[in-house]
């Protein structure tokens, strides 16, 4: 279509719209920014709804990859009406109302929706449209709409299949989209179809039109995909010239040779960032692209690695004021996204039957287990990931630790739940993010940083959950809340396979103790290490484990009330008490606290194994109150076993330390 005649098309389309239906209201390009109808400037910040049109094997843990053969593998076990049952149920709970709602209260102003054609028409009959499909999107869209949420629709899986790989539901032996002039025909028309029924919706913020090309091209470059882009927004804008068209580029969204200059006013370059660097460099090229053509740059799809690397990779973006989508918002058993649902036993026997480690189910049993899985998916029973929403969402804009539980003492503070922020801020890990290779959490589990945590059995020591793979040189830091004042013991619960690990712990930037943790004896077989006392005011404190040699896993420190603050401020405990020195062993300084409920006249001395006393700590008139005193061993002291005693008034107690050189 030549530009004169593009320009009569449109000028008719917009007399012939609805009054207060027109392109007021649209986000649309101006420049190098995307703005809404009053010309404000609209960063997108939004997630994509990936595996829930177009499922994904490494979302449901299936070895079947593309969406056609996880279908085939499900009819295999269930046959063909009891897996469209499976499927309408799965639709039905991966994505609902509340999930939008959610996604719309967590702070996100925008959803990519990824699209299946064959959802809207039926493989084997071009020309027909299933108005299934797009009752789906229809309703998707009624909720966005009321959350002031834009929808951006994406061609995620095209007829034939723009790549080779699963998530375009390619099929080997077929044509692919760029060997049939029918897909090709195909995909035009179907999205004349999504504009024709989206002309005139404002919540509409888009259409993605090709997810990642990834082809060859006959004599290189990507003029063929420039061709059907052309085609495609011709044949929108016939009917639809109010939305701004999204242009992927080939190789995964990387490669924009051949898609400049810019052919339609209302176009958005679209690129996809995973697994590298978030520097400057990183977005170089597209940085290029979009001042050399002044066109908006978005990136579309970006996710899957740590807290950290999604928070930099969001300044990133946000200092150049592009737009981004995060990837996904769901998935089973996954760490790196707000939702995680879990995976019930029976479907995970059946993924293990298409492993090959068991035999086949009964189809009752296989219905079940489908159903079972549905049903986990809805988002009142999936389980919910604070500290992503909170890499996304505030630590872009607002840098700093904010609490992840409430670690309330007295009573346990469960290791894994330190405090959000960056690596370096909230905790500092060796391995926190993928730049290129490897993971960032060794164990998996429970959170997305780059701490490594592991399953722990739900062992009292924890809350199921431990940190593990310790390093020398990392940290993790807590914001603890103490309910009420006074004197609180503080117990270590640890394991490990082997001696000399070292942890530093401090409140409020005090030394607690050096803790010098023996074997236990295995990574799961916890201890208890009584690691000292410490006053604390009600109120809120800062809690940091520094690990100066490791070698350890850390389960919970137990903060134990063993005195409360009288009226005048002054520690009264209830009862005598001596307590185990710290650290213990020591060289060459130990630390003993007593207390003392009334006033008495008091003895402290140390002994060696022989009973002779070898010093004498305190011998005097003491008031109620909680005491520390500090013993350093004399020079020339031999390593070995040593006593202290107390008396005070009726009460006497003896413990035992050790000395080592």
């Amino acid at each position: 279509m030549n530009s004169r005649r593009h320009f009569f098309v449109l000028f008719l389309l917009c007399c012939s719209l609805p009054a207060g239906s027109r392109a007021q209201g649209y986000l649309h390009a101006s420049g190098t920014s995307i703005v809404d109808g009053n010309g404000h400037e609209v960063i997108l910040r939004g997630i994509g709804l990936g595996g829930w049109l177009v499922p994904e094997g490494y979302m449901l843990h299936t070895p079947a990859s593309s969406p056609t053969d996880i279908q085939n593998a499900i009819i295999n076990v269930v046959g063909a009406a009891n897996a469209d049952q499976f499927f309408q149920l799965y639709r039905q709970n991966y994505v609902s109302r509340t999930d939008i709602d959610s996604i719309a209260r967590w702070g996100f102003n925008s959803i990519r929706l990824p699209m299946h054609f064959a959802l809207f028409t039926p493989r084997d009959q071009p020309g027909v449209y299933l108005e299934s499909g797009f009752a789906l999107v229809d309703s998707l869209l009624s909720w966005c709409e009321a959350n002031h949420l834009y929808l951006i629709l994406d061609l995620h899986c095209a007829p034939g299949g723009q790549n080779s790989a699963n998530i375009s539901d390619y099929i080997a032996g077929q044509p692919s989209l760029w060997e049939s002039d029918v897909n090709k025909n195909r995909t035009v028309d179907l999205w004349k179809r999504f504009a024709q029924r989206y002309a005139t919706k404002e919540w509409i913020g888009g259409y993605d039109l090709l997810n990642e090309t990834v082809w060859s091209f006959p004599g290189g470059g990507n003029a063929p995909l420039r061709e059907l882009f052309v085609r495609i927004t011709d044949s929108i804008r016939t009917v639809d010239p109010n939305h701004i068209l999204f242009i992927e580029g080939n190789t995964w969204a990387t490669d924009f040779t051949d898609l400049i200059p810019p052919w339609d006013p209302n176009m958005v370059y679209s690129f996809h960032k995973y697994w590298n660097t978030n520097d400057p460099n990183s977005i170089g090229g597209y940085l290029g692209l979009m001042n050399s053509s002044n066109v908006p740059l978005w990136l579309g799809e970006s996710g899957e690695n740590s807290n950290n690397w999604f928070t930099d990779c969001i300044k990133l973006m946000e200092s150049y004021k592009i737009g981004w989508s995060w990837w996904p918002h769901k998935k089973i058993e996954s760490i790196a996204g707000p939702l995680s649902a879990y995976m019930d036993p029976g479907y995970n026997n059946l993924l293990k039957y298409w492993n090959g480690q068991v035999p086949k189910p009964s189809v009752a049993d296989a219905v079940a287990a489908l159903t079972a899985q549905a049903e986990n998916l809805k988002i009142g029973k999936c389980e919910y990931h604070p500290d992503v929403i909170d890499a996304i969402v505030r630590q872009p804009y607002v840098p700093g630790r904010k609490p992840y539980a409430s670690n309330t003492i007295p009573g346990p503070v469960y290791a894994v739940d330190y405090d959000m922020g960056q690596n370096g801020v909230a905790y500092r890990d060796q391995e926190y993010q993928n730049t290129g290779s490897g993971g960032w959490n060794t164990g998996g589990a429970y959170r997305n940083d780059g701490v490594d945590i592991e399953s722990s059995g739900g062992l009292v020591a924890t809350n199921g959950y431990n940190v593990g793979w310790t390093a020398k040189d990392e940290f993790l830091t807590y914001t603890i809340n103490a309910t009420q004042g006074g004197t609180y013991q503080i117990e270590l619960h640890y394991a490990s396979n082997q001696a000399g690990g070292n942890l530093f712990v401090r409140v409020d930037n005090s030394p607690v103790t050096l803790a010098i943790l023996p074997s236990t004896g295995g990574w799961q077989t916890w201890q208890t290490m009584v690691l000292g006392q410490k006053d604390l005011t009600a109120g809120a404190h800062d809690l940091r484990l520094d690990i100066i040699a490791p070698g350890f896993n850390i389960g919970s420190l137990s903060f134990t009330l063993v005195s409360d603050v009288a009226e005048g401020g002054r520690n009264v405990p209830a009862r005598f008490a001596l307590h185990p020195n710290y650290p213990n062993p020591f060289n060459p300084s130990t630390v003993i606290r007593y207390e003392l409920p009334s006033g008495a006249k008091v003895r402290l001395a140390v002994y060696d194994v022989l009973g002779r006393e070898v010093g004498l700590l305190v011998n005097e008139e003491k008031s109620a109150g909680v005491y520390s005193v500090r013993w350093d061993a004399a020079a020339g002291m031999a390593s070995g076993f040593y006593f202290y005693r107390l008396e005070a008034g009726a009460f006497r107690d003896t413990k035992g330390m050790l000395f080592i050189k």
